[in-house]
């Protein structure tokens, strides 16, 4: 699923900075690249680094991740995984021990579904007990 959709990412991009009422100029300055270079991502002709999204990102406010799979980059599944997970760890209402053992269990079922999750298959949640 990882595949170039430079064009999606380009018309995403513009959608968004229109969205947030900033100018081609303004963004690339809040982002720290090139005005043209953004131009050219907005266009398609280019494909940025997962560095430069992240910068992008961070400028119009919005998760990198959602750049990431936009681009190519990230696959959707792995996004989903790891926003799922940071929800979990975030969750104030439950305990560190709770957050593991629900984190084990959700690696549990990934697994039991044959996504592969080896490597959180510990629950994510390092020094609870």
């Amino acid at each position: 699923m990882a595949s170039l959709n430079v064009g999606s990412l380009g018309d995403y991009l513009r959608e968004q900075r229109r969205n947030a009422q900033l100018s081609l100029r303004q963004l690339a300055d809040a982002a720290g690249v090139s005005n043209p270079y953004l131009s050219q991502i907005e266009r398609g002709l280019r494909k940025p680094s997962a560095e430069v999204l992240q910068q992008v990102a961070k400028a119009l406010r919005i998760s990198a991740e959602t750049l990431y799979v936009r681009a190519g980059i990230l696959d959707e599944r792995q996004q989903d995984e790891s926003e799922t997970r940071a929800v979990i760890l975030a969750d104030p209402s439950i305990n560190e021990r709770q957050k593991s053992v629900l984190l084990q269990i959700y690696a549990s079922f990934r697994k039991e579904n044959g996504l592969d999750d080896e490597e959180h298959a510990d629950g994510g949640a390092a020094g609870t007990a």
